[in-house]
């Protein structure tokens, strides 16, 4: 039996290999005929490109993982199937579940290893593509830096301070505005329960206005609602793409703890989850994928030509129901 075993998983594993190199190249080639152009606008050498390409293939793996677990375990079962193996297995009196069991069990150690791989890698490698996209090709630098919860801004006249829950929305929680003077003395703070921009136009909500005076005084004017004019518009925030991917499971996990208000912390929570849920997304197609290859078998006499774009299929149908 551990032949059998040893057999079935050195099977999985090429099966695997293949699979996961055919999707990273084709993965590639599209992202390098999409991005080239942009590389070759701003004169960057050939090693900058050659880097940026194969620190992606991390990201790579960890976004087809799901599907190359569940491609292998097809792969490799339909051979056994198709060169008349797995028919010879069970007559020999060795049941099924037997045989689908180091295929499980290697699918499992493929989910921990790209777990591992998500915890240590892809932070770094993707901290800098982002860098290599963002500064060295869009010439893009992230104006201020994300701390406990709180997003710190560095504008043309002033600092901001401000909790953002949804980067697609302009709406930004404990908002508040320092500018100083030539003499680098504080001369206005603004501060807000949060602030909205919409149609050109700052709108702070629930807060207060200190203005320097004569000596060390300061006046302060409260508020329920006011427009105010601020140098920065919230396209000016930038913030790289795929951030939270620079983090690791574990500062992911920690992001969870620093958060302030409930709409955040939520937010922090579903990141969190959705990393580790869809790494370990590929068992529950692999289980659901062996069981669909035999049925294919059963009713249509066929098993990859049919079972793989099925497979392929319910991979992508399960993708799209766990993005929603």
């Amino acid at each position: 039996m551990i032949l059998l075993y040893r057999y079935i998983l050195l099977n999985f594993i090429r099966n695997l290999g293949m699979i996961m190199v055919s999707f990273i190249t084709i993965y590639l080639l599209i992202d390098f005929f999409e991005k080239i152009d942009n590389f070759l606008e701003k004169g960057k050498s050939l090693g900058l490109i050659v880097e940026f390409f194969l620190l992606n293939i991390p990201f790579i793996i960890e976004q087809m993982s799901p599907v190359c677990i569940l491609l292998a375990g097809v792969v490799t079962l339909g051979i056994l199937n198709h060169s008349n193996e797995l028919i010879a297995l069970k007559a020999c009196g060795v049941p099924l579940k037997k045989i689908t069991l180091p295929i499980i069990a290697a699918g499992l150690a493929c989910t921990f290893l790209f777990l591992g791989m998500s915890q240590v890698v892809l932070p770094k490698t993707v901290s800098a593509t982002n860098r290599i996209w963002n500064k060295e090709v869009k010439g893009r630098v992230a104006l201020g830096i994300y701390r406990n919860g709180r997003y710190y801004y560095r504008g043309a006249e002033g600092f901001y301070s401000f909790a953002r829950p949804d980067p697609q929305r302009n709406t930004f929680n404990y908002f508040s505005y320092a500018a100083w003077d030539a003499d680098y003395r504080m001369d206005r703070l603004i501060s807000a329960k949060y602030a909205n921009w919409d149609k050109n136009t700052w709108t702070l909500y629930g807060g207060q206005i200190q203005q320097a005076g004569a000596g060390s005084a300061y006046s302060t004017k409260v508020f329920r609602i006011r427009n105010l004019e601020f140098p920065e518009k919230p396209d000016s925030f930038f913030v790289p793409a795929y951030h939270t991917m620079e983090l690791s499971l574990v500062d992911l996990f920690l992001e969870t703890k620093n958060k302030r208000s409930p709409e955040e912390t939520t937010k922090a929570w579903a990141e969190f989850y959705g990393r580790i849920s869809y790494t370990f997304l590929g068992l529950p197609l692999l289980l659901l994928g062996l069981p669909l290859l035999l049925l294919v078998y059963r009713k249509w006499g066929r098993d990859l030509s049919l079972a793989i774009p099925v497979s392929c299929g319910m991979a992508f149908a399960c993708w799209g129901v766990w993005a929603t």
